[in-house]
């Protein structure tokens, strides 16, 4: 049994974990609203049709900002049909799914969810299908007090104060051919500009989200990046990444090991957009909102064009989840705060049923998927600052990257609390016997280990088995001078909370 060491120290800081990192995302597609957020006459739904069980969930996981209402779906939507009097609101084609929308959830009752979700909303427009006038005009509905048409039709909605939206996304995946109103580099990238200097006109403190590629296996990957850029850098302050991993397109050791991936497309995302900095002269440093991501059996979902149009909201890529997949966003969690320089916004796709961590029936339970438990307690220890690991340990074999680490790492350090959390990943299919290095940190206590693991690494969650895959929380081997030693079991997922003295 091949053994491993990780060091970790003060000294080696990345940034500050932004809070906005652990968002997630919410569309009118298949039964993420309804059915799933939404449900009136569910045995749990409040007086607005809200399911709190769902809410109950949500804040459990931690999620700090959801981003709304697509995805693909915001590319043929027109806000209007989403507000006013329910009653009145027309049913539209929705082009993205080929489903009705009835439009009975909308931006108000979204923004009413969120706020008893507890998350910051992250608005997307429509550029697809619409333009400026339509972006600006949302902004001044959802964010101007009063005194004009937009603001006061809000407020005759019974919607008193402005809803004070932060972020903004300036549409969606306009790269993609799939995408209603697709375009090229430069045509989104003059529209981006064109459509957030508006925005800002309306209110001056918001901030932007352009697209970028809807993946980085698209031919006009990074030069994508560049182009728009290099047109709407002054008006924007982030740059979209959106990322889904397939178990079944790749071989098991890849797919496990789909953090070296995202690590690759988070730098040359940063590199791209420093050389478009340089080339332009401009100060300003462009952050990354890695605001689509997640476990996805992708090659499994076929959405066949002449599918007939869906009347009801219908079952749509609910992918049940392993523990395996759980142990691999765990792991892309890891990397998204190795990042915490430069990406400072996630959200992963998508919160209940898509693809998601919570699962729902209607007139039914909720339940949380595997993957439900990395994100909740890397939401809820990974406070303070972000720390480099050095690890060193045995390698496995992968088909597309080669020999990689099995074990994958971060800390993050809150010197206030007095807290350092290591989260650590085995990616491999052998135990590993884990030192570790903690000298750094004089009258350090581990205070618990939790843990993700099974004897079957395909276990899964389900209705009839909600609890069949759940953390393990276990107390913390002892140090001795500042070192202990951690066995960490195949194709698993760990947490080690420790205790450190505050700053003096």
């Amino acid at each position: 049994m091949e053994s491993a060491h990780l060091a970790v120290d003060p000294a080696f800081s990345v940034a500050a974990v932004d809070r906005r990192l652990f968002g997630s995302f919410v569309e009118h597609m298949g039964r993420c609203v309804y059915t799933g957020i939404f449900e009136p006459g569910h045995p749990a739904a409040d007086d607005d049709g809200l399911r709190t069980d769902v809410l109950a969930l949500t804040r459990e996981l931690g999620v700090t900002l959801v981003r709304y209402p697509g995805g693909n779906f915001v590319s043929g939507y027109r806000w209007e049909d989403g507000i006013g009097p329910v009653g009145e609101r027309p049913r539209r084609l929705d082009l993205a799914w080929r489903t009705i929308e009835t439009n009975a959830f909308g931006l108000n009752e979204f923004m009413t969810w969120a706020g008893r979700a507890g998350v910051e909303p992250m608005m997307a427009v429509n550029l697809g299908t619409r333009g400026v006038a339509e972006a600006a005009e949302l902004v001044e509905y959802c964010n101007l007090p009063s005194g004009t048409a937009a603001a006061d039709l809000r407020r005759k909605h019974g919607v008193a104060q402005p809803h004070d939206i932060r972020l903004w996304c300036l549409g969606n995946e306009m790269d993609g051919p799939w995408q209603t109103g697709s375009l090229t580099a430069y045509e989104y990238g003059r529209l981006a500009a064109r459509a957030g200097h508006a925005m800002r006109k309306v209110d001056p403190s918001i901030e932007l989200v352009a697209c970028g590629s809807s993946n980085s296996s698209m031919p006009t990957f990074a030069a994508w990046e560049a182009t728009v850029l290099e047109q709407a850098y002054d008006q924007v302050d982030y740059l979209s990444l959106h990322q889904y991993y397939d178990p079944d397109k790749t071989d098991p050791a890849s797919f496990r090991a789909s953090a070296v991936d995202l690590d690759g497309f988070i730098d040359a995302v940063i590199a791209t957009a420093d050389h478009v900095r340089a080339k332009l002269r401009r100060p300003k440093r462009i952050k990354l909102a890695l605001d689509e991501w997640n476990v996805w059996y992708q090659t499994r979902f076929t959405e066949p064009e002449d599918r007939p149009i869906a009347e009801e909201p219908f079952r749509l890529i609910e992918d049940d989840y392993t523990v395996t997949d759980a142990v691999v966003v765990g792991n892309l969690l890891i990397s998204m705060l190795r990042h915490a320089d430069r990406l400072t916004v996630g959200a992963q796709a998508q919160l209940a049923n898509i693809i998601a961590p919570i699962r729902t029936e209607p007139g039914g339970p909720a339940w949380r998927q595997t993957i439900f438990h990395p994100f909740a307690i890397t939401a809820g220890l990974a406070r303070g600052t972000v720390l480099r690991t050095a690890v060193t340990g045995p390698l496995m074999a992968t088909g597309e990257f080669g020999d990689v680490p099995a074990l994958d790492s971060v800390a993050v350090h809150d010197a206030e609390r007095g807290e350092l959390v290591l989260f650590v990943v085995n990616r491999g299919t052998e135990a590993v016997p884990m030192q570790l290095d903690l000298r750094s940190f004089r009258g350090l206590e581990i205070a618990d280990h939790i843990s993700i693991s099974d004897p079957d690494p395909a276990a899964r969650n389900s209705v009839a088995e909600p609890d069949r895959v759940t953390p393990r929380r276990t107390a913390g081997p002892a140090l001795d001078g500042g070192t202990a030693t951690v066995l960490l079991p195949p194709v698993s997922w760990h947490a080690l909370r420790c205790t450190v003295p505050p700053k003096e």
